[in-house]
């Protein structure tokens, strides 16, 4: 069967079901985030259409238009050795936006984010949300609009959904003043060795909660405290930051938090609840000032700013390939320390003038990947809270280490298990090391070579591993890419546009 006729197929069992769901073309582009004109042409067997705007318009229509395979597994078949060119836009950031989904529970009015990325783990917080009662809504251009109810349904909470995400602890800061008893289920994720929550309930028994770890989920309860408070957090963690500001937040009193993270997604948190009348000092650095609202029901618009984590891989394929491309929109401010890392390794690169993000906050510049010959940095390469390198920023620059002459050490102390993942290029014929589960020794350059892996379990790891492949001339398999839809919209098709060759496969 010829393509247009598959084409033409499926445009017909959408229309089919588009009409049972009683939706008008315009209603079914704008739950996707398209054009109706789009939606005409997809009916009529006139465009090309990507297994993933496949799945946005089955979600919405309830409905499997193509059974692609049993398991429902996505692969990535990646011919290699092909130099990038052109420009991409960077999209807006992954974790700003988990974080922004759970703020939006403090606000009982209309809460809309604009340009949202779309990607498996905000969809697993909506199926949460969803559950509960909240009522969300995909608009043009990946806005996201989300009502709560006048009482969260806690009770009915998608257990499923919830356990695939650590996003789900953050709740707890939204909810302590809403609901002095309820559950949440253990937090899910990448599998990157465990992670304890007790900052979090060390920052969050300020305001009266204490918390108990039952056999699958946490409980609860909460003693509301008044008055001002100091709380100096045991671990300067984003997510643990975030949880405490948002407790803050419906604090009528004045909180001021010490060693807090002053990163991207955190600063995003607070530049949106000042949007909803929260009063916050000392955005972007250690010590934050807040003084909250016992009610929050306003009407807002907030733009995320843009993801300096998807700006580090458009860069690491870049210097992985050998090629020059433009990264556009990239937030500078979380940027600099690995850009200044690499020029020390001999990173050719441009930068343009500064200018504003869609929030009026963020700083933001366009990057010009230049061709250049990488030695191995002289010290170690390791991670630190901001304004050091970014911790997920640190498999990236590993990967670069895979193409720079020397032997470069790689000490990723935070996670008990993410450096064992640089073993998964050693498949590709990169000489990797491992010392410990926290460090590697990496020596370059690499004469890659293809290979079939399956993607290992955590984000950012998987996607090192594609990016390596597209470095290796000839055919390589990347199997199971869940881990990457988790914190990627559509990166195979983004790749493709700057010259890779990827493509989407089922087995």
């Amino acid at each position: 069967m010829s393509m247009n006729n598959y084409l033409q197929k499926i445009g017909v069992i959408i229309n089919e079901n588009r009409n049972r769901k009683g939706l008008t073309q315009t209603q079914l582009a704008e739950a996707i985030g398209t054009s109706q004109s789009a939606i005409n042409r997809i009916e009529n067997g006139g465009q090309n259409i990507s297994v993933e705007m496949l799945m946005r318009i089955s979600d919405v229509l309830n409905c499997n238009i193509v059974t692609l395979n049993h398991s429902g597994k996505m692969n990535f078949r990646v011919h290699g050795g092909k130099k990038l060119s052109g420009d991409i836009s960077v999209k807006t950031s992954k974790n700003a936006a988990v974080g922004l989904l759970c703020a939006s529970l403090l606000n009982k009015g209309k809460t809309t984010l604009r340009h949202v990325a779309r990607i498996e783990e905000v969809n697993r917080i909506l199926e949460v949300l969803n559950s509960i009662g909240v009522k969300t809504r995909w608009l043009r251009k990946n806005d996201l609009e989300i009502i709560p109810p006048a009482r969260l349904r806690l009770e009915d909470m998608d257990i499923a959904a919830a356990k695939r995400t650590r996003t789900v602890i953050m709740f707890l800061g939204p909810l302590l003043h809403q609901y002095h008893d309820f559950q949440l289920p253990f937090a899910g994720g990448c599998n990157l060795g465990k992670r304890t929550v007790e900052p979090h309930l060390s920052g969050l028994k300020h305001f009266g909660m204490r918390v108990d770890a039952e056999s699958e989920y946490y409980h609860a309860r909460v003693e509301p405290t008044t008055g001002d408070r100091i709380i100096l957090l045991t671990e300067r963690g984003d997510t643990v930051t975030e949880n405490v500001i948002m407790a803050a937040a419906l604090s009528p009193d004045t909180t001021i938090i010490r060693n807090a993270s002053p990163n991207y997604m955190v600063q995003d948190v607070c530049f949106f609840l000042q949007k909803l009348g929260v009063t916050i000092e000392g955005i972007g650095t250690t010590t934050l000032k807040i003084t909250g609202r016992s009610h929050i029901n306003t009407a807002v618009d907030y733009y995320p700013s843009e993801d300096p984590i998807e700006a580090m891989s458009f860069i690491a394929a870049a210097v992985v390939t050998d090629s020059e491309i433009t990264v556009r929109r990239a937030p500078i401010e979380f940027l600099e320390i690995e850009l200044a890392t690499l020029a020390e390794m001999g990173l050719q690169y441009e930068l343009s003038e500064e200018y504003a993000a869609n929030n009026g906050r963020t700083r933001l510049v366009d990057i010009t990947l230049k061709h250049s010959r990488l030695i191995a940095p002289k010290d170690k390469i390791h991670a630190l809270p901001f304004p050091g390198i970014n911790m997920d920023n640190l498999p990236f620059l590993g990967l670069i280490a895979t193409v720079a002459k020397g032997r470069t050490l790689v000490h990723d102390w935070s996670y008990e298990n993410r450096a064992i993942y640089f073993t998964e290029l050693s498949k590709l014929n990169a000489q990797i090391e491992l010392v410990d589960p926290h460090r590697v020794y990496i020596t370059g350059p690499t004469r890659w070579k293809p290979a079939d892996v399956v993607a290992p379990p955590a984000l950012r790891p998987s996607v090192v591993v594609l990016l390596a492949m597209l470095a290796a001339p000839g055919v390589s398999i990347l199997r199971d890419v869940y881990s990457i839809n988790r914190g990627y919209e559509e990166l195979a098709q983004r790749l493709n546009s700057l010259g890779a060759e990827i493509e989407v496969i089922t087995e």
